[in-house]
């Protein structure tokens, strides 16, 4: 059974929901669902509870693994509730895309990685293997790939913040 919703922003942020996210990303968007995509949380309740404590009653908060996601979930950009779409990674993020979650933009907001080889802002380092699946991504689907912490800072073209690491047009 395919889940349509108006899905507003999907986000790589590795502490997935936190200040930022609630504070300054729900109002922006105005949304009224988060969809965390993490096969950990899914597979821990405990994880899972200390999440939905952390969201204001008046958020709907669903959390999946990632391959039920991508089965279950159709990006749209219809109406109904807004959505934020969280991953705790890019490898996750591309993962749900190759199983059939399409969307054409991916905000990338807060990754770090102890192997990065490259640091494209104050809280986005990736490292070589995440870097090869951006390209990837980039190459193949056109979607759009932004670093952006929160909704009035700017936001950066992955191609210009690694631009001496590839060479995508």
């Amino acid at each position: 059974m395919s889940k349509d919703l108006n899905i507003a922003l999907v986000r790589v942020d590795s502490r997935l929901v936190h200040g930022q996210i609630l504070e300054a990303w729900v109002p922006f968007i105005k949304a009224k669902c988060i969809i965390v995509v993490n096969d950990k949380v899914a597979s821990d309740s405990f994880m899972e509870t200390v999440i939905r404590m952390a969201v204001p009653s008046d958020l709907e908060v669903i959390i999946s693994s990632v391959d039920d996601f991508a089965q279950n979930y159709t990006f749209s950009h219809g109406s109904g509730k807004k959505t934020i779409v969280l991953f705790s990674s890019i490898d996750d993020a591309c993962k749900a895309f190759k199983l059939g979650f399409r969307f054409d933009r991916l905000n990338v907001g807060n990754v770090y990685n102890n192997e990065y080889k490259v640091c494209c802002s104050s809280s986005v380092f990736l490292c070589d293997e995440e870097i090869t699946n951006l390209e990837n991504l980039l190459k193949e689907t056109g979607v759009f790939v932004e670093l952006q912490r929160v909704p009035k800072g700017r936001a950066i073209n992955i191609k210009e913040a690694l631009k001496d690491y590839w060479h995508i047009k």
